[in-house]
């Protein structure tokens, strides 16, 4: 069994690489560090200045870029000396032309990514260093297997139920073992899922939404516009339910094998009991947790319907599209809860 989620891992990986390497060719960019900036008004009437900003290459040149700010704090990108920034890059035949993307910002995520690494593995030991290396091979799904796969042309919910399919099995059976403990959460979070994909399909279609909720949906349509952008919003309720509904599977799994391990006399009807009344209490918490990171991720939001009819801002796409991944989610909690509790009941009981 090691050895076949070892080679599957292994197999869609390189499949995602292979799919990868049919795609346009990345953009390139460069690092440099600026040396010097000149302000120059270009419109006083619209409130636009000009940054002549001289910028040093890593292999020590120097170019002469302009930035322009015209006041937008969304568009804007202001620079001072000393900064790092991302150049992008066009070889327009009779040299290289540079213009500035946007600030070098990665190095927080390092120390960042660096720190939760850290703690997870010193709280966790062995169980925080295989829970990261099932983070790794669930982003590599992601990143490598599902992406390009949705952009070679697969239907993108069906590469959502397959990656999500095999993240789950992975992350169950890395962090749990290879026992029905780890079997019982599996099934309990794809059959959850499942339902969760279901009711997404048939919150789309009956809310008519668009699956253009955001700027990026909007980006990537001018990039590939032949994409199913409505079966994209599906695919992402799905993933962004995943998460949470594992932890449920997992705690409530491993709570019913806890219980059999210290009295083996309870009935199936008694586990399932006992991992009701668990589960209960996770609800209660997880599905709070769901929400408020929706909110949390929508407070700009939040704060533009006091300016809107509150009957105009609950039909908007975005709005719709927000509440309803939210509720789905915390739906496929509530419904995980029974069926790993039954499951692991039955599973463990007849071990």
């Amino acid at each position: 069994m090691k050895k076949f989620f070892l080679i599957l891992v292994i197999f869609f990986s390189t499949l995602g690489f292979a799919l990868a390497e049919n795609e346009a060719k990345i953009l390139p960019s460069q690092t440099g560090i600026i040396q010097k900036i000149t302000y120059i008004d270009i419109d006083e009437e619209a409130a636009q200045t000009k940054q002549e900003v001289e910028i040093k290459l890593k292999d020590g040149n120097l170019v002469l870029i302009d930035n322009i700010l015209t006041g937008n704090p969304y568009y804007d990108i202001k620079l001072k000396k000393g900064d790092k920034v991302i150049l992008h890059v066009e070889d327009e035949g009779d040299g290289l032309v540079f213009s500035i993307e946007d600030i070098q910002r990665s190095h927080t995520l390092v120390w960042l990514s660096l720190l939760f690494c850290g703690l997870l593995i010193y709280v966790g030991r062995k169980k925080g260093l295989l829970s990261l290396v099932s983070i790794i091979v669930t982003c590599i799904l992601i990143f490598n297997l599902l992406s390009p796969m949705i952009l070679a042309g697969l239907h993108p919910v069906l590469g959502t139920v397959l990656v999500c399919l095999i993240s789950t099995a992975l992350t169950m059976y890395l962090v749990g073992g290879f026992n029905k403990k780890s079997t019982s959460a599996t099934l309990g979070c794809v059959l959850s899922l499942l339902i969760a994909g279901i009711l997404s399909f048939l919150t789309v279609k009956t809310a008519s939404l668009t699956g253009f909720s955001n700027e990026n949906s909007m980006f990537l349509f001018a990039a590939h516009p032949e994409l199913d952008f409505v079966a994209i919003i599906i695919s992402t309720m799905m993933l962004a339910t995943l998460g949470a509904v594992m932890d449920v599977g997992m705690s409530i799994a491993s709570t019913i094998n806890e219980i059999y391990e210290v009295d083996n006399t309870k009935t199936v009807k008694e586990l399932f009991t006992c991992g009701m009344n668990v589960g209960r209490d996770i609800i209660g918490t997880m599905a709070n947790t769901l929400i408020l990171v929706y909110l949390g991720g929508s407070l700009p939001l939040i704060m533009l319907a006091s300016n809107i009819d509150l009957q105009k801002f609950l039909n908007l796409n975005q709005v719709v599209t927000e509440i309803s991944s939210a509720l789905i989610g915390s739906i496929a909690i509530v419904i995980c809860v029974p069926i790993t509790a039954i499951v692991a009941s039955e599973l463990i009981k007849k071990r």
